[in-house]
């Protein structure tokens, strides 16, 4: 009977143990530790802005253009006699050379005519105005009184003989204008651009013989950049003015030959109207003596070469150059707080080129002389975020080591003589 109760007690005794142990184990386990981790820092570069003065360049380009271009055309038709050795594409010649003579002898056999015609002219005049004071005198003699009509004072004749003379003298001066125009003279100091004539060719008048341009100074029609207009000499032109300011400098680099050459001109004028295209205000641009032999062997420029410009403007005064890579989308940059922080500012581009980008550094809400750029590239940055920088190539600034060497230990700095075991 006793060993029966054992069996029945003994498995409820060993249960109730277990349930007890498990309870206590369940009731008396120890709190979990908690460890603050701190966020990473982030490892960042950062450049100390300076105020400083910015020479503003505006860049364009375009192509040589002559100032004076003129197609020849004869006005008197004929053969081609006489060509100047200097009318040929790439010469120069000289105001009043005698470019292309046609032959003239058609033009010297009207003058004579002309002159023989006058000489006839004038003689019925001398006869008519002979018969006329002849019956002036009839009249008086035969003792009659008032004016007498003009058909007996032959007026009329006497009026058609007279016409007759100047007509005669038209027609000279005609025939002389025609033999003066079978050559044709170079109004100005110039070169050929194309010849469309040679000797023992027959022309009419009006026929195209070439082309030539003026040697003084060519142009080059430059757009200019809106955003750098305002600080621009732009040499503007009003009704009634006669000359508008001078206009900014303009330097011009042009390639030869696969050697550089750079010239230095000026704005000139304003074209009236925008370029539809581009929507873009177009300068003109003039170089003086652009063919001149040079002290330093450059070659000539040539027209239309292509020709890249920098279009010299008013320095700024007081404002921050940023690298454009620092610049983010919308004219945004970083900077970067003296509590290591990070805080993201819109910026007005005031000028800049392919590698900088010029703000004004008297803005309110802008940066300053003496702000801190991230120049790091970070696709989503926070505002407020902390940062590690390394600013001007320097170290971290003072504390921040320390901060980076807990931020690795789980929010505890390091402690000497502790390191990690083997």
């Amino acid at each position: 009977m006793l060993q029966k109760l054992f069996r029945i007690v003994l498995p409820l005794v060993i249960l109730g143990g277990c349930g007890y142990a498990g309870w206590w184990l369940y009731t008396s386990k120890p709190e979990p530790e908690v460890a603050q981790i701190p966020p990473p820092l982030v490892r960042v570069e950062g450049l100390t802005l300076k105020k400083s003065v910015y020479p503003v360049v505006a860049r364009s380009q375009g192509a040589v253009q002559p100032l004076a271009r003129t197609v020849l055309t004869t006005e008197v038709g004929g053969k081609v006699v006489e060509m100047s050795p200097h009318f040929r594409p790439g010469s120069f010649f000289t105001k009043g050379e005698v470019l292309v003579k046609v032959d003239p002898v058609n033009y010297e056999t009207a003058l004579v005519e002309a002159q023989a015609a006058l000489a006839a002219a004038e003689a019925l005049l001398v006869d008519e105005r002979a018969k006329s004071e002849q019956a002036l005198e009839g009249w008086k003699a035969l003792g009659r009184t008032g004016q007498p009509g003009v058909t007996l004072t032959r007026a009329h004749q006497v009026a058609k003989a007279q016409a007759d003379v100047e007509a005669a003298k038209a027609q000279i001066r005609r025939a002389q204008r025609d033999l003066e125009r079978t050559e044709l003279r170079a109004p100005y100091d110039g070169q050929v651009l194309r010849q469309a004539v040679d000797l023992g060719q027959v022309v009419n008048a009006g026929a195209d013989l070439g082309e030539i341009f003026g040697i003084d100074a060519v142009e080059v029609r430059l757009p200019v950049p809106e955003r750098e207009m305002p600080y621009l000499k732009m040499p503007e032109w009003h009704r009634g003015q006669e000359r508008g300011a001078e206009g900014a400098e303009v330097r011009l680099l042009a390639h030869a030959g696969g050697k550089p050459s750079l010239w230095t001109g000026r704005l000139v004028r304003v074209e009236g109207a925008v370029d539809e295209g581009t929507r873009q205000t177009i300068a003109v641009a003039r170089v003086e003596d652009p063919f001149g032999q040079r002290t330093d062997g450059q070659a000539p420029l040539k027209i239309g070469q292509f020709v890249e410009a920098e279009i010299v403007g008013t320095p700024l005064q007081d404002v921050l150059v940023l690298p454009r890579t620092a610049v983010r989308a919308g004219n945004e940059i970083i900077l970067i707080t003296k509590q290591n922080r990070l805080r993201r500012v819109t910026v007005e581009p005031l000028a800049g080129d392919l590698r900088q980008v010029v703000v004004s550094a008297l803005t309110e809400k802008g940066p300053h002389d003496g702000d801190v750029l991230c120049v790091t590239p970070i696709p989503f940055p926070a505002d407020g975020a902390r940062v590690l920088p390394t600013i001007d190539g320097q170290t971290e600034r003072p504390g921040m080591a320390a901060e980076m060497d807990g931020a690795k230990t789980g929010g505890k700095p390091s402690q000497p003589g502790k390191g990690r075991e083997s």
